[in-house]
């Protein structure tokens, strides 16, 4: 017999001399926490070591048996399952995800910022939309769907409160680096429109590539969050055009597959938008 099942069987006798024989907890041991929570145990008759070693056996392989079936079926049954139902389940899954996400939410809960010396190499990851060269001065924001919309170029994006950040980008794959930040609020990219508060803007936003390759959707609450920027510098130089030049977005709130690259519209509207990862499998909220 090892050590360990000696002091198991040591122990269960100790408990045994406690009580004495079945029952309850023990009221003559304050300290014991079974008493303390006022919880019931009920310990079996006394019985021989052979007898003690046989059950521990018996429930050690009865738990390996109906773990590995258990785990078996759930293999088996997804494999057998039609692909149909699992799209709908990982679906329901996602959509259970983003409601928690949203009861959780608040615009007063900020992502940490961090300490210049805690940002790390800029890392490029993605060229959806990106394909195209195209020069600064012939990049144009166009904005619908609120007040008067707009269309901006970056020297008028650059004109607006400019507001700094180092925060955390987080890849859905997995990876993180720490970034510096340079842009204009969303928020306030909305006030030069004429637009009201998040209670009074349609409820959602979709944004597109110039050439219309790559698109994302965002829910209101999330974009118009004090962290979610215009971004026209990274890391304290312009953006480079693998990162999105000339002006991207950047949030601590979702994950980078969200955060599009050369943004060219904006367009505020009550149909919840397409979105270019979301139709490929992947969660429509993608929010952290």
């Amino acid at each position: 017999m090892s050590e360990d099942k000696e002091i198991l069987i040591d122990g269960v006798r100790g408990l045994e001399d406690k009580s004495g024989t079945t029952g309850r907890s023990w009221p003559d041991d304050p300290e014991n926490t079974a008493t303390a929570l006022k919880e019931f145990r009920y310990l079996s008759e006394p019985m021989s070591d052979a007898e003690a070693k046989r059950q521990m056996s018996t429930r050690s392989r009865r738990g390996f048996l109906v773990g590995g079936m258990a785990g078996l079926l759930g293999i088996f049954g997804w494999r057998w399952m039609p692909d149909e139902t699992k799209s709908a389940l990982l679906r329901r899954t996602l959509e259970f995800n983003e409601r928690v996400s949203q009861v959780f939410y608040s615009p007063k809960r900020l992502a940490p910022e961090f300490p210049p010396s805690r940002i790390t190499a800029a890392r490029y990851n993605g060229a959806l939309g990106l394909e195209n060269e195209i020069t600064a001065s012939d990049w144009r924001l166009n904005v619908a769907g609120i007040g008067r919309g707009s269309a901006f170029t970056i020297e008028q994006i650059k004109a607006m409160p400019r507001t700094e950040m180092i925060t955390e980008f987080k890849c859905i794959e997995g990876w993180s680096t720490i970034v510096h930040w340079t842009g204009v609020r969303v928020s306030d990219l909305v006030a030069a429109c004429g637009g009201g508060s998040p209670n009074d803007l349609p409820r959602y936003v979709a944004m597109k590539t110039p050439d219309e390759k790559y698109y994302v959707g965002w829910d209101i609450e999330a974009i118009m969050h004090p962290q979610t920027l215009l971004a026209y510098e990274m890391n304290g130089v312009p953006l480079t055009n693998e990162h999105g030049a000339p002006l991207r977005l950047a949030s601590p709130t979702k994950y980078g597959i969200k955060q599009i690259k050369r943004i060219g519209s904006i367009e505020f509207t009550n149909e919840r938008p397409r979105d270019y990862w979301a139709e490929n499998g992947y969660d429509w909220y993608a929010g952290l």
